[in-house]
């Protein structure tokens, strides 16, 4: 709580003053140090150097914080178990404000969210800050979100964002449907501000999100959640008791979107390595990056929000 905060608020402003993605051109510069290894005998004898910068950089900006104390255990009731009917109660809340929200968000004339994303950024940082009281760790200053520069190949990937150790930064894919971003920009946040945990994360970023006064935030908050709450309901009753509950909107399914068909295309069709083998291979990345951490269901762990979804809905009861 004392300690990581010094990144952002010293390393994190040097980052934050260039209009592009820092950690993105670290990586291309990585990968031309790994290319010249093989030329150069300078280089190699560096290498070992730079290696242990790299792992204390990780260590201090990324992997010390699955160490922090889950949001989880600030609930007073953090090891109650839920039924059905409460995850029930809790999805049908949710899709009926996405479903308000859906046809009450400004669009144009062939039904595109209008919105500016400039003042998107900044009310990210303000929706996020405005937790600070509730979690002290996310009080203070925020970088500046920024897009990514290479968003093509991250939508191959799956990714809406990503957080760069060494760089402190809070990076969103560029091409990725606009409602995605609003959530998407205050996950990444959350991960600058020490909560590393992609359950977690989720969390902050739908409270900031559906706790704003800006009705895009609000819905892109509700929508962030949805498959997850949704998928939990339908996994756990029958068919015909699915049916039976308040249905998704045609609205919102079509908002409830990665990327438009045309964003796709564009993807495809520039694609260097095919999308199945990019995406097989990130999967298994990140899957193995969060179990050598200890996070022992790897991907799966980004359902967990489900739970601090139904602390946070019965705790306000």
């Amino acid at each position: 709580m004392y300690i990581f905060p010094i990144w952002v608020n010293t390393y994190g402003r040097v980052t934050s003053l260039a209009p592009f993605s820092v950690g993105e051109f670290m990586i291309i510069a990585g990968i031309l140090w790994l290319v010249l290894i093989f030329f150069c005998r300078w280089i190699r004898k560096r290498t070992i150097g730079l290696l242990v910068i790299i792992a204390l950089i990780m260590t201090l900006n990324c992997f010390i914080n699955y160490h922090c104390t889950p949001i989880k255990k600030s609930f007073d009731d953090s090891d109650r178990e839920f039924t059905i009917a409460e995850l029930t109660e809790l999805r049908d809340y949710i899709v009926n404000k996405c479903n308000a929200l859906s046809e009450q968000i400004p669009r144009g004339e062939n039904g595109e969210i209008i919105c500016d994303e400039a003042e998107m950024k900044k009310t990210a940082k303000l929706s996020m800050g405005n937790l600070g009281e509730r979690f002290p760790k996310l009080g203070g200053y925020y970088v500046t979100p920024k897009a990514l520069v290479f968003s093509e190949f991250m939508s191959q990937q799956y990714m809406q964002g990503y957080y760069f150790p060494f760089s402190m930064e809070a990076n969103y894919n560029d091409i990725m449907y606009i409602m995605n971003k609003p959530f998407t920009m205050c996950h990444e946040l959350a991960h600058t501000k020490s909560y590393i945990f992609e359950d977690e994360a989720n969390f902050l970023a739908y409270l900031a999100c559906t706790g704003s006064d800006d009705i895009v935030f609000e819905y892109s908050g509700y929508l962030g959640v949805l498959n997850y709450v949704n998928n939990a309901f339908y996994e756990n009753v029958s068919k015909e008791e699915y049916k039976s509950h308040v249905a998704i909107s045609k609205q919102v399914w079509d908002d409830n979107i990665f990327l438009t068909e045309e964003s796709w295309k564009k993807v495809e069709d520039n694609a260097v390595i095919e999308t199945e083998t990019v995406k097989k291979a990130a999967d298994t990345f990140v899957d193995t990056t969060l179990k050598v951490n200890g996070v022992g269901d790897g991907k799966a762990s980004y359902n967990r929000v489900v739970e601090l979804m139904l602390l946070e809905y019965y705790s306000e009861k």
